[in-house]
């Protein structure tokens, strides 16, 4: 019993530590993101993708793209490479969280 009590409260921890923080992200967006993705990620200039209201695994998995490799742009790459997997979760939540085009899936 007491195993199946230890179980159960791992499995329950592993979906809230991986769950990204808005709001640590949108302090670490207006850092280093804004500049070119605009404060909430809805950039005015076209030759930077929006990010607001993409969903939250692709812009995870575009960052992780960028880190090993499987993404190029120089630029982007040199902005993912120190980001921990957390600042990625975070990133992606925020940005996931904000009003932007959102299309049907």
């Amino acid at each position: 019993m007491k195993t199946l009590t230890l179980l159960g409260l791992i499995c329950l921890s592993v979906p809230a530590g991986a769950a990204g923080d808005a709001a640590a992200g949108q302090q670490k967006a207006t850092q280093v993101c804004a500049a070119c993705h605009g404060p909430t990620g809805n950039s005015e200039n076209a030759q930077y993708p929006k990010l607001a209201g993409q969903y939250q695994d692709y812009l995870e998995h575009a960052l992780k793209g960028y880190q090993n490799g499987d993404r190029k742009n120089p630029v982007m790459t040199g902005m993912a490479q120190p980001l921990t997997e957390q600042e990625i979760r975070d990133l992606a939540a925020f940005y996931a969280s904000q009003k932007g085009l959102r299309v049907a899936r």
